[in-house]
């Protein structure tokens, strides 16, 4: 008895010690066995050891060699690209993605659909052709998922796996996340989108190695991502940064949430459509009036102010002003070191930037700005994909699910 339970410690403690070892390989891409053993605290023969049980598993594979200063040199090794994979699923007003990552953070497939996301059930139904397609195709490529994240907008309960802004997706005999376990037979997390979007930045992008951070994604509504002392904040049910629905101007406009006045009614791209077309019907000059009503979106609007536009560069400029003054809140609450411009109207780079500054500048007080830059994505869209995908593998190592 006491020999068993003595043997099933030291086998919990391997298989810990192996998820280190991916965990290690994912953020780093690669590394030799003595730079693990020194990560983890172990000997390099017990890294040795695990490095070989690992590749037995496929989830590590030997990639070449890396530098040495003396002597033969070490052999480097990396997660395997060829054996286990995500599916990540971006469901937005938009439209929707459903993309596979390797182990390797590449994306090996891509599916974009002409699906938006609304507040009727008939998304599940069309969905479910196109994920019963991509398992298939995943099947018979030999590639094995082990997990599926999905991002979305609105109020996403992590823990349970709801979406209570759309909650159409969250059915009992029809829901989104027993839709993508049953197609892929993998576990299944949701995440909101800007989550993703900070998490991505986090681990690839601007906010790299930052302790504090904030990252506004700015598309159909107004999303705050939080990093404090390097973790994201999401709050007891999930819901942390809905910025969006700070409200702003008591005498307002009736938001979609049914308060008045909240940042979304005039910051958002669809409050800002909306503002563009009622101008226009007022006779507002503009390159505007050549494009037809029904076919003016936020695209059209970035497109005509980066020709020069006045119009909507007005319209860029006073967003970008009511933005930064609703930032310049969150901002006196985390006294974040980077503010990362995310979203579809951060194509509009200088243009809704300047603003977000001059607003800061105007609403901060002085010792908030000393040592804060304001910064346009790198990443655009990849930010979320890359975060879910980050998220996925999260949870499942800390769920003690992989390898």
């Amino acid at each position: 008895m006491e020999a068993a339970i003595a043997f099933s410690f030291v086998d919990t403690k391997k298989n810990k010690v192996k998820r280190q070892i991916i965990r290690e390989l994912y953020r780093s891409e690669s590394h030799t066995i003595a730079q693990l053993a020194k990560l983890l605290h172990t000997s390099i023969p017990s890294a040795t050891a695990l490095i070989d049980e690992l590749s037995t598993g496929q989830w590590v594979q030997g990639i070449g060699t890396g530098e040495a200063q003396f002597g033969r040199k070490p052999s480097l090794f990396a997660l395997n690209t060829n054996r286990f994979a995500t599916v990540i699923a971006d469901i937005n007003v938009h439209d929707t993605k459903l993309l596979v990552f390797n182990l390797a953070n590449q994306v090996v497939h891509r599916l974009d659909i002409d699906l938006r996301l609304e507040t009727s059930g008939a998304l599940l139904n069309v969905l479910s052709e196109p994920l019963e397609q991509l398992a298939q195709q995943l099947q018979q490529e030999g590639l094995q998922v082990v997990g599926v994240g999905a991002a979305l907008p609105g109020l996403v309960n992590t823990q349970q796996g709801i979406n209570y802004t759309y909650p159409s997706l969250s059915k009992p005999h029809l829901s989104l996340t027993e839709q993508l376990k049953t197609a892929f037979n993998a576990p299944v997390y949701l995440i909101n989108d800007t989550q993703a979007t900070i998490l991505g930045e986090h681990h690839f992008g601007l906010a790299k190695g930052k302790k504090h951070v904030l990252s506004i994604n700015i598309d159909w509504g107004i999303g705050l991502g939080v990093i404090t002392n390097g973790e994201i904040l999401q709050g007891s049910s999930g819901f942390a940064g809905e910025l969006g629905h700070i409200q702003i101007r008591p005498d307002g406009d009736l938001c979609t949430c049914g308060k008045v006045g909240c940042l979304d009614t005039v910051v958002s791209a669809s409050s800002l459509i909306r503002r563009a077309k009622a101008a226009l019907q007022n006779g507002q000059v503009s390159l505007l009036v050549n494009v037809d009503p029904d076919a003016i979106d936020i695209e059209t609007i970035i497109t005509n102010a980066n020709a020069g536009d006045a119009f909507c560069i007005d319209l860029l400029n006073d967003v970008g002003s009511e933005l930064g003054r609703g930032l310049a809140t969150a901002v006196h609450l985390f006294n974040p070191e980077l503010i990362i411009v995310n979203g579809i109207l951060a194509k509009a780079r200088k243009a809704i930037a300047r603003p977000i500054e001059q607003a800061i500048a105007k609403y901060c007080l002085l010792n908030y700005r000393d040592n804060l830059s304001i910064e346009l994505s790198k990443l655009g869209e990849m930010a979320k994909l890359y975060g879910t995908h980050a998220y996925v593998l999260q949870n499942l190592l800390d769920q003690e699910l992989i390898p």
